[in-house]
């Protein structure tokens, strides 16, 4: 018997395998990420200024994991040559995950603080991150072919939830055992609290991630046809894409200017603000906290509008929070240092949610299916490459900046007295924020040029943010300031442009179908269903236009689309039969844009690409929906003006538009539903084809 059989790809999985992979999926990121938040946190700085490192060793320290990304070229080759994902990367995760013992025990070995100590501890770790680069180039594709694409967002935004509250309990665990430890314990023996978290993270986390990965199957790889590329050839591929090129350009640009500071965070905090570990690690914790609470909203707003849209108002927010550590001294610890903190840490937890999950996300979502291997390590490498620049840059610029100061004061004088008010004052590391900060917006400019399918620019995501503040405060809102309140900060971005936040047509196509969605659970409650259906959706596409119908007519398509898109996620909410909801929908829709002036063909058109992506969206049967949605329409030609063929054949070409945007097994779904006659000429015979 082979003891390495459950290394081995499995030429098919079925549901319940791949159903019980993701468990185990969820399972690894639980223990793994638990346990690297205690690794990546303030403790391991901490450990390493306790071992003696300086501000340039702290850089190095926080690049190196980064640098040795580097490395995965040759696990590139390797993949391709033994096609053996998970065997390579469980093979390289296990002694990657034992370096962790001798890093704890460095105290043990030699004196601290000294110099030597520090570059052991620099030296294991870019062990670590060879093995771990290695790792990484075989779970990228091994994870991308896992996951089904349709909950690629509502997955990994439940299982970034289950790890940030492992992380939290363990790291709020590690930073009252290191706090007890240095209040009982004297002296040079202080370092060894850091040294009993490292070992118990090691033994219960670290090696229990690499159980949990040796239990999930590995789909087998596709074979490529033809003769396989050069490993020069595969690393070239994502270049050749113009949209992930650029891609790969927005990832080193933001690894570069957000690595230029995050790193130094902790260690502004211990060494200039001077606070405890246990403080850090209390900041720490609470942004796990709000990026917990924030990630299941972050996930569901990927999957229903886009990650670039996600990631683009998640930048945004980081670019804030790294331009607010400059105001943390005035030019000391103020008496508004703590309250900022908490704030920024509050905010830096919902920012990096939506950073962090879309990142990991938007790659694997632009990788063709069959070339995720190449794709997401060259995603991977422009990230690791920029990243671990940052640090390093932003070690050597804080040394440069540690003896220069710009201040900006405002002064009175009086015969009497003179007053002097501190604006601004930047010293040290505060000038890292600020550069930092600069760099970021340039990388919005790069963000703007990605494209993704269903993108929606960041109105979209503010308006769905503040929606349940204006809910609140409806009631209310005969009282101006609270009215004001409720409003403001929307109607404030909308008028603040930002590089990278584009807003898609003109239009919030989020707002449509959030509406349209309101409007159908609404309907399906009353007698008058149709009726109630078509008036409202009408009064909420005038209310979306405005008062300009030229707006309303020029996006018709669009609006008719996402209008129809929402009405059939009632199906998420409430259990209706779905034929009557297609007919329903499709009626409701007819009326409200005979009502706005939409064009026939555009109501059509929309309504049908609407109602396909909806149903796809709430996992509803296409082909019987598309049979419906057919038959809908036929019952409304007439209305439109238009002949029942005639009439038919547009909804067809809607229909298998929307399909085709989707993916091959969708648009065969609507071909085997639509009949041969309707369907476009050039896609009439291709039913064979596509299935």
């Amino acid at each position: 018997m082979n003891i390495f059989s459950f290394l081995q790809p499995r030429p098919t999985l079925s549901e319940q395998e791949v159903s019980r992979g993701l468990r185990w999926l969820t399972w690894e990121g639980t223990v793994s990420l638990g346990f690297n938040s205690i690794t990546t946190s303030g403790i391991l700085v901490a450990f390493a200024l306790a071992l003696g490192a300086d501000n340039f060793q702290i850089g190095v320290l926080a690049a190196i994991p980064f640098i040795m990304q580097l490395l995965q070229i040759p696990g590139i080759w390797l993949v391709g040559k033994w096609r053996r994902r998970k065997a390579i990367a469980v093979l390289s995760w296990f002694p990657a995950q034992l370096f962790w013992f001798p890093i704890a025990l460095i105290p043990f070995f030699l004196p601290v603080p000294g110099n030597m100590a520090v570059i052991l501890l620099l030296g294991l770790i870019a062990l670590r991150g060879l093995l771990s680069a290695i790792t990484n180039s075989g779970w990228n594709g091994w994870i991308r072919d896992l996951v089904p694409q349709q909950i690629l967002g509502r997955f990994f935004s439940k299982r970034m939830a289950y790890a940030t509250i492992s992380g939290v309990v363990f790291s709020l665990g590690a930073a009252f055992f290191i706090d007890y430890w240095r209040t009982n314990v004297a002296g040079e023996n202080t370092v060894y609290g850091y040294t009993y978290v490292l070992l118990f993270g090691a033994t219960f986390l670290g090696l229990a991630s690499v159980i949990f990965m040796s239990l999930m199957p590995e789909p087998l790889m596709q074979h490529l046809t033809g003769p396989q590329p050069t490993l020069r050839q595969t690393l070239a591929a994502p270049f050749r894409d113009a949209n992930f090129r650029r891609l790969i350009q927005f990832l080193f640009y933001w690894g570069f200017a957000s690595n230029l500071a995050i790193p130094f965070f902790a260690v502004h905090m211990l060494q200039r603000l001077g606070l405890p570990v246990s403080w850090v690690i209390g900041f720490s914790i609470l942004s796990q906290m709000f990026n917990l609470l924030f990630l299941r909203v972050w996930g569901g707003f990927a999957d229903r509008f886009s990650n670039k849209s996600v990631l683009s108002v998640g930048v945004s927010m980081y670019l804030i929070v790294i331009a607010g550590w400059i105001f943390t001294t005035m030019p000391e610890r103020y008496f508004l240092t703590i309250p900022l903190l908490i704030l920024l840490h509050i905010f830096a937890g919902i920012a990096s949610a939506a950073v962090t999950f879309t990142v990991g996300t938007i790659g694997l979502k632009l990788a063709p299916k069959g070339e995720a291997t190449s794709f997401l390590a060259g995603a991977s490498l422009a990230t690791n490459l920029g990243a671990g620049l940052g640090p390093l840059v932003g070690g050597l610029l804080a040394n440069f900046f540690a003896v220069r100061h710009l201040n900006l004061t405002f002064t009175w004088i009086d015969p009497a007295s003179t007053i002097q008010l501190p604006v601004l004052s930047i010293t040290g590391r505060d000038f890292l924020f600020g550069i930092a900060f600069l760099l970021g917006i340039f990388t919005l400019g790069i963000l703007a040029r990605i494209r993704e399918e269903g993108e929606v620019g960041r109105e979209v995501i503010l308006e769905s943010l503040f929606s349940p503040v204006r809910e609140i405060s409806r009631p209310m809102s005969s009282v101006p300031g609270f009215t004001f309140l409720s409003n403001f900060p929307l109607g404030f971005f909308k008028k603040v442009h930002v590089p990278g936040l584009d807003i898609a047509l003109g239009i919030t196509a989020y707002q449509i179908a959030e509406l349209a969605r309101t409007t159908a659970v609404a309907a399906v409650r009353g007698r008058r269903v149709t009726e109630k259906m078509a008036q409202e959706l009408g009064a909420n596409i005038r209310r979306i236009g405005g008062r300009s119908r030229r707006k309303v007519r020029e996006h018709g398509i669009e609006i008719i689309r996402h209008t129809a898109r929402g009405a059939m996620h009632v199906v998420d909410e409430k259990p209706v039969e779905i034929e009557q909801l297609v007919e329903r929908v499709m009626q409701g829709v007819v009326a409200a844009s005979k009502q706005v002036g939409i064009e026939p063909r555009d109501t059509i058109m929309g309504a049908t690409q609407g109602i396909v992506q909806g149903a796809v969206e709430a996992g509803v049967d296409v082909t019987d929906v598309t049979k419906y949605a057919m038959e809908a329409i036929r019952k409304s030609a007439i209305e439109l003006g238009m002949s029942e063929d005639e009439a038919v054949s547009v909804a067809a070409e809607g229909a298998l538009q929307a399909a085709e945007a989707i993916g091959l097994q969708v648009a065969a779904e609507v071909v085997e539903a639509v009949p041969d006659e309707n369907l476009p000429q050039e896609d009439a015979g291709s039913e064979e084809h596509l299935v």
